[in-house]
């Protein structure tokens, strides 16, 4: 049995009520942090300082929502990250917000005995925009650490993003790679959350193709339909 028990009602409230703002915040965040890297020569100090003061906000944000709802929930803090592991990591990088909606959807699966369409399109589409997110993120944190590193092969962000494609979709041509250590350790991420995305998008739509097949065999057959009765297919004895 799992240890995870319903949201008190105050806390589902307190989720909707928030979903809007944390959904800017994160749009802020990923803003912010793109334009200290892109434009970092183009713009003054006292603009950087202004950005970094937006984006740590946004962030504060996401602190200040994770403490509510250990507070609503009336778990202890041990239990709560252990039960909102997928919480945890958003306040840690607000840029996987969309990795929430995973546990909206299992929420769903067990209410539901056969999940509808909408419910895996949702999965594939979250699970897209979260490689999108993963992969422009990406891209920006291997180029500031790789752009002026002695050796480096990715110089441009335009660089930048074309391995972050690559790796994302887990083809590593090896035209361009990551030299620094902090680079390295980006691309292990990118590599595994490549992975696990796709195979979350492919494994989803395969569901569906099996479910959708099975309802209209069972549609085919039925008797209303004026399917065959179950033993009377061809060549059963």
């Amino acid at each position: 049995m799992s240890d995870r028990s319903p949201n008190p009602p105050r806390l589902e409230r307190w989720d909707r009520s928030m979903e809007a703002p944390l959904a800017v915040a994160s749009v802020v965040y990923l803003a912010g942090y793109a334009v200290r890297i892109l434009a970092h020569h183009q713009l003054s100090e006292g603009w950087l300082d202004l950005i970094l003061a937006v984006t740590l906000a946004s962030w504060a944000l996401f602190v200040v929502d994770y403490a509510v709802r250990l507070w609503l929930s009336g778990l202890g803090p041990l239990r709560f990250l252990r039960t909102h592991l997928l919480d945890t990591v958003v306040v840690i990088l607000p840029l996987l917000r969309p990795v929430r909606m995973v546990n909206i959807y299992n929420q769903i699966q067990r209410r539901h005995d056969e999940p509808r369409l909408g419910l895996y399109a949702r999965v594939m589409v979250y699970s897209g925009l979260t490689v999108a997110l993963l992969g422009f993120a990406g891209a920006l944190t291997v180029y500031r650490y790789e752009a002026d590193a002695p050796g480096a092969s990715i110089l441009t962000f335009g660089d930048a993003v074309w391995w972050t494609c690559a790796t994302l979709a887990t083809v590593g041509y090896g035209d361009v790679v990551p030299v620094t250590p902090m680079g390295r350790l980006v691309a292990v991420g990118v590599m595994a959350c490549g992975l696990a995305l796709l195979g979350a998008v492919t494994g989803s739509f395969s569901s569906w193709l099996i479910q959708a097949f099975r309802r209209e065999d069972e549609k085919d057959e039925g008797p209303e339909n004026g399917g065959r009765p179950p033993g009377n297919s061809p060549g059963a004895s």
